[in-house]
């Protein structure tokens, strides 16, 4: 399953990663790393470490082989560990992303403060999803049926953005094309 999001979540994320430049020194997250794809991806377009977290124990095991060579050469590294209580001091990274991840966060509202706590001032949080509350496409109106038993939490754009204000986010921007489904959801740690 983890391989089969690799590449049925390759399209979306360079979608989304189109949507900011990335500085060859930036420190990256990806939390929810999944199958290890996007981690690729960011170490492709920074000289600096790119740092992987996510609370399954398979995703890790996966994306750490997908990774092998750059975990080897010391330009990547993997950690188990929940987006609620992430193990870096504040102030770390100067990018945060999270590929189909958010909306299975165990508490929406205090995750986003965790990666806030984490993210440098001037620093991009990127959400990038293939399924949002009101987008035009089948499966997400077939999730949003099913809610309850997936335990998905969906929001519509102003959800997003109502959540990443809340939260301290600002230069929101979000980007959504109904017809495929697909939200990118880009936003500033002020202070710099």
């Amino acid at each position: 399953m983890l391989r089969n999001m690799n590449s049925r979540h390759s399209k979306v994320t360079d979608w989304g990663l189109s949507h900011l430049v990335i500085g060859r020194s930036s420190t990256v997250l990806d939390v929810g790393c999944g199958g290890g794809r996007t981690i690729a991806k960011l170490a492709a377009l920074t000289d600096a470490k790119v740092f992987g977290v996510d609370y399954s124990a398979a995703s890790i095991a996966v994306s750490s082989k997908f990774n092998r060579r750059l975990i080897e050469s010391g330009r990547v590294e993997i950690r188990q560990a929940s987006v609620s209580k992430l193990p870096f001091a504040n102030d770390t990274f100067d990018l945060i992303t999270a590929v189909e991840a958010h909306f299975w966060w165990p508490n929406l509202s205090d995750d986003t403060r965790e990666v806030f706590r984490v993210l440098n001032a001037g620093g991009r949080f990127l959400i990038i999803a293939e399924v949002y509350r009101g987008s035009m496409v089948r499966n997400a109106r077939l999730v949003e049926k099913h809610l309850p038993k997936a335990g998905l939490k969906l929001m519509t754009i102003d959800e997003h953005r109502a959540l990443l204000q809340e939260v301290g986010f600002r230069e929101i921007e979000i980007d959504a094309v109904s017809e495929r489904g697909w939200i990118c959801c880009n936003s500033v740690k002020p202070g710099k």
